[in-house]
């Protein structure tokens, strides 16, 4: 993992339209002021401490760049109608402790780039190396499948250590 740097994820609610935008942002204060993007009026909604990363192969040194990721949000099962809870719930009974985070990308879904899904492959597997040790497994999915943004409550990683925390009930 390189080129990591602290920041916030900032969720935005446009008074026109009603639909959310999310960034990432290298500050440690949210951007509080209303903000003009073409047809959007951007209002601050919330922020969440979170990281920056990029990935460099150890071995052929080739670096993947996540400039599309926002962050990563660890899936609290607050909707059990929501796939991302669904998934979790189904991974429950499986020997080794999965964890479903969520790819955290940039909103609106139809106007920002998003993380392309071989990334998705490249997280799930450093994550998971990471992860051996502690005995347990990672699975990333795409915030699309995230039934309503506005009401998730995933809990946003807010540094490295935080991924491979493991939880009292898994120890």
């Amino acid at each position: 993992m390189v080129n990591v740097s602290s920041g916030l994820i900032v969720m935005k609610k446009c008074f026109h339209c009603g639909k959310v935008s999310t960034c990432f942002t290298y500050h440690d204060k949210p951007p509080l002021e209303t903000s003009h993007e073409g047809d959007h009026f951007w209002n601050f909604m919330e922020s969440d401490p979170s990281f920056h990363f990029d990935l460099k192969c150890a071995k052929c040194g080739t670096l993947v760049k996540f400039n599309e990721l926002v962050g990563l949000m660890m899936c609290t099962g607050c909707d059990e109608t929501c796939e991302v809870d669904i998934l979790r719930r189904k991974l429950e009974p499986e020997a080794t402790p999965t964890r479903v985070y969520i790819a955290f990308g940039r909103r609106p879904i139809d106007e920002r780039k998003q993380l392309p899904r071989e990334k998705f492959a490249i997280l799930e597997d450093y994550f998971s190396q990471q992860c051996k040790s502690l005995k347990c497994k990672i699975k990333i999915v795409p915030h699309e499948i995230v039934k309503n943004v506005a009401s998730c409550y995933a809990e946003a990683i807010k540094d490295v250590e935080m991924l491979f925390v493991v939880p009292s009930e898994e120890k």
